[in-house]
């Protein structure tokens, strides 16, 4: 006959798991909350029990013990999702090896909006806030007595803690691949000048490509029929181009079909690349795009990382994430 406990689903507590490795409660809970002086075997028997049995830890209790709620804040203005959702997903795969929960509110541009999110986030006492967005350019920081990390959308105060990514070396791989390809008659076309991703982008491809650089860089939207409107620009002064680099997939991807609709091939004619490897844009385009990855899930893995510290009052800097290049058919198919 088994000499388990017959415990009924959804009725686990802790005195069952405690029966089952054979220890104390005491001895449990300090196992289930890392804490204490207990040896390996010791903490891995109580873990195997609690698994076996189903136990799930009660977020209250812990909360009470250690005073703290286990729980992080995300604050964003990326309402769409497409830098946020990455982010947040990255950093839930460290906050959740420790039990933490993620609350995500969106403030939709709007500063009162912020500061109810801020002052809901502080009432219920959230061990720490991600401030992040959909734009890459430093936002002004926030005021709260709570560790904050700020991911892609960094602050503008150098002593806060910021995981930035290098917008600039992104531009300079993709300005490299394409002189790598034999390419020697490149634009640039980027979104708004106003936006220092924008031009941070460009000024390093122009740096990059030197004489290679056939015409001044556009700035314009990010937008498809931006980049629609630029290839008639670029081809009326500089008909003889062989690629075109842009600050953005959109923009790329309506390169594209506006030289498609030119007659010229890409990349046969005109090699383009995009920026942000964003699917619905660069998988879509015909042909896909090479592009860079922003690595956000890496930014917000390193940022529930920082974030970790700082809660624990560890010594924490700012840092970048270095981007990737992605090649794909838009600069080497046939």
């Amino acid at each position: 006959m088994s000499t388990e406990p017959a415990v009924r689903p959804g009725l686990v507590r802790i005195t069952d798991v405690a029966a089952l490795a054979g220890v104390s409660i005491g001895t449990a809970s300090k196992a289930l909350n890392n804490t204490g002086q207990l040896r390996d075997e010791t903490r891995l028997r109580v873990r195997d029990a609690a698994e076996k049995l189903g136990f799930v830890m009660d977020a209250r209790g812990r909360a009470l013990s250690s005073g703290r709620s286990f729980t992080v804040g995300m604050v964003t203005t990326d309402s769409f999702g497409r830098f946020s959702i990455p982010v947040m997903l990255g950093a839930e795969d460290v906050l959740s090896a420790g039990q933490m929960a993620v609350l995500m509110c969106d403030t939709r541009d709007d500063a009162v909006r912020e500061q109810h999110y801020l002052r809901s986030l502080s009432a219920r006492r959230v061990d720490g806030i991600i401030v992040t967005g959909r734009s890459s350019d430093a936002r002004p920081p926030i005021d709260i007595d709570i560790p904050v990390v700020y991911a892609f959308t960094p602050s503008t105060d150098p002593d806060d803690v910021s995981v930035s990514v290098d917008d600039a070396a992104g531009a300079t791989v993709l300005a490299r691949h394409l002189l790598d390809t034999g390419r020697r008659r490149v634009a640039f076309v980027s979104g708004p000048a106003r936006h220092a991703a924008a031009t941070r982008r460009a000024e390093a491809a122009a740096e990059a490509l030197g004489d290679a650089l056939a015409a001044a860089p556009l700035y314009g939207e990010w937008s498809e029929r931006w980049g629609r409107q630029a290839v008639d620009l670029l081809l009326r002064t500089t008909p003889d181009l062989d690629a075109i680099a842009c600050g953005s997939d959109q923009v790329a991807r309506g390169v594209c079909d506006r030289l498609r609709e030119l007659g010229r091939s890409v990349p046969g004619d005109v090699a383009v690349t995009g920026y942000d490897d964003w699917d619905v844009m660069a998988l879509a385009s015909r042909p896909p795009l090479t592009t860079v990855d922003l690595r956000l899930d890496e930014v917000g893995r390193h940022a529930g990382r920082v974030l970790l510290d700082l809660i624990a009052g560890s010594p924490v800097s700012s840092s970048v994430i270095e981007p990737t290049l992605v090649i794909r058919e838009s600069t080497i198919g046939g």
